[in-house]
C-alpha cells in the first residue's frame, strides 16, 4: 500500500495514554482535545502528500487506534476513476496491514469553507472495525478552520455488519 501515501506514527507517550484510557468506554470514546489537535496536524501532514491531478481535491485522515497508534492516509486518485483510494480508506488499509484492528478516533482534513464528511464507503469501512468512535471533520480555508466533530454512529446509523451474514 506504499502508492497510497500513508504513514503510521506512536503518538507522544502522554496522548497515547489517554487514547488507552478513552478506548475502554463503550460507545465513541470521548477523545482529548489535544489528541484531536495531534491527530489533526498528523492528518494535514497526510494531506499535503495526497495525489489528486484530476480533482485537485486533496484529503488526509489520521486514524487513532486502542493501542496508541496513528495512522496516516492520503486520497489518491487514478484515470480509472474506479481505481481511487480515499484517505480514510487507506489509513485503514495501513492500520489493518500493521495488525491493529481497533480505530478510536479519525480526523479528516480537507480544503474548503465546510469540512467534508466521509464517504458512505469510508462509513462502512470504518464500521468493519469500530461500532462506534470520534469523528473530527476539519475544512481549510483562506479565512482559518472549521471543525465538526461527530462519531461514526451518527454518520451510519444502523450499520451493516459482519453479525447479519449467515453463519
Amino acid at each position: 500500500m506504499a502508492s497510497s501515501k500513508t504513514k503510521s506514527s506512536r503518538t507522544p507517550a502522554t496522548k497515547k495514554s489517554a487514547a488507552r484510557k478513552v478506548a475502554s468506554k463503550k460507545g465513541a470514546p470521548k477523545i482529548d482535545a489535544r489528541v484531536l489537535d495531534y491527530l489533526a496536524e498528523e492528518a494535514k501532514a497526510a494531506q499535503e502528500k495526497a495525489y489528486a491531478p484530476y480533482s485537485k481535491y486533496k484529503v488526509g485522515a489520521a486514524v487513532l487506534t486502542k493501542s496508541g497508534r496513528v495512522y496516516r492516509g492520503a486520497n489518491f486518485e487514478n484515470a480509472s476513476y474506479g481505481a481511487c483510494i480515499c484517505a480514510e480508506r487507506g489509513a485503514v488499509g495501513t492500520m489493518v496491514a500493521a495488525g491493529d484492528r481497533e480505530p478510536i478516533a479519525c480526523v479528516v482534513v480537507t480544503n474548503g469553507k465546510e469540512p467534508a464528511s466521509p464517504c458512505g464507503i469510508c462509513r462502512q469501512v470504518f464500521a468493519e472495525f469500530a461500532e462506534d468512535m470520534t469523528i473530527l471533520l476539519v475544512g481549510r480555508s483562506a479565512r482559518g478552520e472549521t471543525r465538526v466533530t461527530t462519531t461514526l454512529a451518527e454518520l451510519l446509523p444502523r450499520a451493516f455488519r459482519g453479525s447479519a451474514l449467515p453463519k
